[in-house]
């Protein structure tokens, strides 16, 4: 086994060449395949930069079905959280929206929240693990500035006035009143071990309160997250978060071709007027610590009629400039346009996975550079491949053939690429608005 498969854990390449075959974007083993997007990555690591000094940033990824969307955003959750940024994902759909008569925005709140993803806890639900870390970072602070003695009466006052310090910055803001309340209600019930109104306040916090006069009975609080202002509450978490020992909240949103789908346009108005909303608080420094980055397909974003450029105040602020085109594309605009990975960067990416395939089975890895060119050009001489082909496709023939040519060790991989024992992904990009079901997977 050469050097660098030695260094890949055996658990992450499976995860890596399982989720690839069956084409969905890994959690984990990322930065063992990522090749290209070099540009993209580092114009996103910028605002990450700008979030964690106080400001805000709102993006748009824009590519077709297989293009590199879902790829990249993982990618930059990982560097955010690897920064000590709680990260927050999700995709759109019928019933999560940003704004809905069915509560589909405060559905969408719910998902970002049990979504809350930290370095430690990547998988989500790190809510619960935010708010104890943040009280025991707080004592343990107290205790080291007065040298106070846990159990000391003493020490729980120096405790309340750092508590007070972080909950009384919060209530400045929008909802801040409540939002801070509940997190000294939270800090309370943890210092006396009380589970029960501990559980209480992460469930109003998630959104899952219906009904203001059960919040009342039970919290104290008049008030509960609705479909028209749960942004707000993301706004109040970002400006937590920061006071709570972390760099900022980055929140990923894809799909917005979901929107793009609402079949009443007045629904749709609304969404992309909530769009509006968040993007020039984020511009206007109306949000602090916050970071949106949006996925969406080509004519999600500009047909006139359906799409983001239908809301003209969007289009205004959106549209490219007249100097930008293919091949120079300006990286610091609000619109990110994904150009298509080159084959030379896509033999890179099929060197990558054949060294992950040769470690995770053991085997010496027996394709040559001379056959991935092989591969490569079959791929990319088939009928359209020059308008419709996607990484996800080509990344999927490949593992196949890897697997087979490990089950058929006999068997030459220019034997197998000319025999009817293998076949070509099916394309999925025939058009840029290809059945939304399909799971995104690109590089």
């Amino acid at each position: 086994m050469n050097e660098q498969n030695s260094k890949v854990p055996r658990r992450i390449s499976q995860t890596v060449l399982n989720s690839l075959k069956g084409g969905v974007v890994p959690r984990i083993g990322l930065p063992y395949i990522t090749v290209g997007r070099k540009n993209e990555i580092e114009a996103l690591l910028h605002d990450v930069e700008i979030i964690s000094e106080g400001g805000a940033s709102f993006r748009f990824v824009v590519g077709r079905y297989g293009a590199g969307k879902s790829f990249l955003l993982q990618t930059i959750r990982n560097y955010a959280m690897d920064r000590g940024f709680i990260v927050a994902d999700a995709d759109l759909s019928p019933e999560r929206r940003l704004q809905g008569t069915r509560l589909q925005g405060l559905a969408t709140y719910r998902e970002l929240i049990g979504n809350l993803s930290t370095k430690t806890r990547p998988e989500g639900g790190a809510l619960t693990l935010v708010l104890d870390r943040w009280i025991s970072t707080v004592q343990s602070e107290a205790a080291r500035e007065t040298g106070f003695l846990p159990g000391d009466p003493a020490l729980t006052s120096a405790v309340d006035q750092k508590i007070y310090a972080v909950t009384s910055t919060v209530s400045e803001l929008v909802h801040g009143f409540e939002f801070a309340r509940l997190l000294s209600t939270y800090y309370h019930a943890y210092e006396n071990g009380d589970d029960e109104t501990k559980a209480k306040v992460i469930r109003w916090f998630r959104g899952e309160y219906t009904l203001k006069r059960e919040a009342k009975d039970e919290l104290g609080i008049n008030i509960i997250i609705t479909d028209d202002d749960w942004y707000d509450y993301l706004k109040l978490f970002a400006v937590f978060f920061r006071l709570a020992g972390y760099s900022g909240m980055m929140i990923m949103i894809d799909e917005l071709v979901n929107i793009y789908k609402i079949p009443n346009a007045v629904t749709r108005q609304y969404n992309y007027e909530k769009l509006l909303t968040m993007y020039n608080d984020a511009l206007q420094g109306k949000a602090r610590y916050l970071g949106f980055i949006m996925g969406a397909t080509p004519q999600a974003l500009e047909d006139k009629r359906r799409g983001i450029y239908s809301y003209e105040a969007l289009r205004s602020r959106l549209a490219e400039g007249r100097f930008s085109k293919p091949g120079t594309r300006d990286l610091l605009a609000p619109v990110i346009r994904l150009e298509p990975l080159t084959p030379e960067e896509m033999l890179v990416l099929c060197e990558k996975l054949a060294e992950l395939h040769a470690g995770l089975y053991g085997y010496e890895r027996a394709v040559t550079t001379d056959d991935l060119v092989d591969f490569l050009k079959l791929e990319y001489e088939r009928i359209g491949a020059d308008q419709n082909i996607t990484p996800r496709e080509v990344i999927r023939d490949f593992i196949e053939l890897l697997d087979l040519l490990y089950q058929n060790p006999g068997i030459s991989i220019g034997a197998l690429l000319s025999s009817d024992d293998f076949s070509f992904a099916k394309s999925e990009a025939v058009s840029d608005e290809a059945d939304v079901g399909y799971l995104e997977f690109t590089v």
